[in-house]
């Protein structure tokens, strides 16, 4: 027993000197400067720009972010790629636009790979030596790759402190405070810190108690929020750590009262950004501590931005580029001045919006402008500032600016946001304005057939047919959706010269040509009157059920023929649980838009009443 003892006593001093020793080895790579920087982004949720006094006089004060800022760089223009975040953390964990990568959709119902031969990209710093860590959301739409070779812990527990001594780290410190269900109070008993009555109100937002109390509360939580930055960057000032790291503070998406998260305006798409730079590493900063820069920085740069300052060889077939690090010149990061955005499916809810913003205007296509912005959303209307809004409009108590978001949408919008911040006047048919309509309309048109969009096939059919090789189906099927753009921006025409093309769509072997030229006829909706007797036929004996729907959605729009009967049937023939979506949302249109038609408890046969969303429309149609 003694010897034993003895062999256990020796085991416990080597374990004892060899900790000592790597605390010496750490304390000496802190003495000589690392040899990589460290890199850590501080996430919080739901957070636009405009929240932030550091952005906007009438946002809320945060000191830590502030004085992060004095010791780094702002970023005047920063933007995410969606507004939501699914979609916009899938963009920025694989630096690629998410519908080329088929994971535009938010929640996923299908996880699809990434695209072959990429990985997500903290595997390349993982692999370059980095200890990486991310605490505590992911919420990717793709299969999950990031618990095998991403991560070296992901969870609620993830910290880059049980790193190797002198090992660099990338660790990810996300931020809940100011997510959406934050403002999913039932009454307004809790007093804020913020008074109501001194916030200053989006223009499309009513005037009311109930809108500006809520303000007043997301105010109150940014100011939590900043707190809970503090406290972390206390930890690593403490460790010693702030000349060898850089520090990101960004928002996941804008958001999040009314036509924030969700929408594709600056609201729910321009996000603060700050990035501290450590004093060792000042000559990876395209300019000086203290500096803000204009130049447009996107959420598919990101990956690359942290790459670069890495020193890891940015792989091929991302989108992104650096906006830090080597390379990077002031002149050309302020010369960047474009943006591109998309919003598609938000749970049960569908849409398709795709927009560019170039310097100060803002263009935006509204692919099915018909699926008005207040279309219901169970999610959105659990906040009490939705349900206001949208009984007021019942009740016809709102101005022409607030009333848009309950109206159908023009097919392409632009926007000037320095002389209208909220987005409320819309100068697409402007002549002054018709060179920029026209430079950012060819932009985006150029943007959606070079990725391609994959969104131009209905979510169903794309999964059915490219789940396992997404973007090798976009590129298989390039020509097809070029096609299928062309056929959608007739809407962009006058009727008399779209007619002959649209005709031709209509009659179409293909059967997304004949669905997407029955979306062009809604956008016209009356004037489309040529296409009545067409639209009845393939609402009644259509091959293809979807298409069979949109005709009598362009037929139900219009007030020409009672939608039900085709929309029932479709529903009784469907076994596809997204296909059942799809046409709930077209029941939920019909139902919310005038003439407007009740749908008495819809059935639909086999599992397809299983899927979540599904349920959420059916429950929507029985109220």
């Amino acid at each position: 027993m003694n010897g034993l003892t003895a062999k256990a006593d020796s085991v416990t001093a080597c374990r004892k000197i060899g900790r000592i020793i790597a605390v010496l080895l750490f304390c000496t790579s802190l003495l000589h400067g690392a040899e990589k920087p460290n890199i850590v982004w501080l996430v919080s949720e739901d957070n636009s720009a405009d929240w932030l006094r550091l952005y906007n006089k009438n946002g809320a004060p945060m000191p830590n972010v502030e004085t992060l800022a004095k010791s780094g760089i702002v970023f005047n223009n920063a933007f995410s790629c969606a507004p939501v975040c699914s979609v916009a953390r899938s963009t920025i964990i694989s630096g690629c636009y998410a519908p080329r990568l088929g994971v535009q959709y938010h929640r996923q119902q299908v996880a699809v790979p990434m695209p072959k031969g990429l990985h997500m990209f903290p595997y390349y710093l993982r692999k370059a030596g980095y200890y990486t860590t991310n605490c505590n959301k992911e919420d990717y739409n793709f299969v999950n790759e990031a618990k095998l070779n991403v991560w070296d812990s992901s969870s609620g527990k993830a910290t880059y402190r049980k790193r190797r001594p002198g090992q660099p780290f990338f660790h990810v410190q996300n931020f809940g405070i100011t997510h959406e269900n934050r403002l999913h109070f039932g009454d307004m008993a809790d007093k804020t810190k913020t008074n109501p009555k001194s916030v200053t109100l989006f223009k499309y937002h009513p005037d009311t108690p109930t809108f500006r109390y809520t303000y007043a509360k997301y105010l109150d939580l940014q100011r939590t929020l900043d707190g809970q930055i503090g406290q972390f960057l206390a930890g690593l000032k403490r460790e010693g750590l702030m000349d060898d790291t850089f520090i990101f503070y960004y928002g996941d998406h804008g958001g999040v009262l009314p036509r924030g998260k969700g929408y594709a305006y600056d609201s729910g798409l321009r996000v603060p950004m700050v990035v501290h730079i450590p004093k060792n590493w000042k000559h990876l900063a395209p300019a000086a501590v203290g500096t803000s820069i204009d130049g447009t920085v996107q959420f598919v740069d990101l990956s690359a931005t942290v790459l670069n300052l890495a020193g890891v060889q940015i792989p091929n077939g991302i989108d992104g580029k650096p906006f830090l690090g080597k390379g990077v010149a002031l002149d050309e990061l302020n010369a960047r001045d474009i943006s591109f955005g998309y919003a598609d499916r938000f749970d049960e809810k569908y849409d398709m919006v795709r927009t560019i913003r170039k310097g100060r205007y803002r263009y935006m296509r509204n692919y099915q402008p018909f699926n008005f912005d207040g279309l219901y959303n169970a999610y959105r209307y659990k906040m009490l500032a939705y349900r206001e809004w949208q009984a007021l409009f019942k009740a016809g108590k709102l101005n022409a600016e607030q009333s848009q978001f309950f109206l159908p949408r023009p097919v392409e919008c632009l926007y000037d946001l320095e002389a209208d911040p909220s987005e409320v006047k819309n100068l697409a048919a402007d002549p002054v304005n018709r060179a920029t309509l026209l430079e950012l309309r060819g932009i985006l048109q150029r943007q959606v057939k070079s990725m391609p969009d994959l969104s131009f096939y209905p979510e169903n059919v794309f999964l059915a047919q490219g789940k396992r090789n997404p973007t090798g189906f976009g590129q298989k099927k390039k020509a097809d959706i070029a096609r299928l753009v062309d056929i959608a921006d007739l809407s962009l025409l006058p009727f008399l010269e779209a007619q002959p093309k649209l005709s031709k769509a209509l009659k179409s072997n293909n059967p997304w040509e004949r669905y997407w030229g029955l979306i062009v006829c809604s956008c016209f909706g009356k004037q489309a009157e040529p296409f009545y007797q067409m639209a009845e036929t393939m609402a009644a004996s259509d091959k293809e059920n979807l298409v069979r729907v949109r005709a009598a959605e362009f037929l139900g729009l219009v007030g020409k023929a009672d939608p039900r009967a085709t929309i029932i049937s479709a529903l009784k023939q469907t076994e596809d649980l997204i296909e059942a979506g799809l046409i709930l949302n077209s029941a939920v249109l019909l139902q919310d838009s005038k003439p407007g038609y009740k749908f008495d408890s819809p059935q639909i046969p086999g599992n397809a009443s299983g899927n979540g969303l599904v349920a959420l429309r059916l429950q929507y149609l029985k109220q």
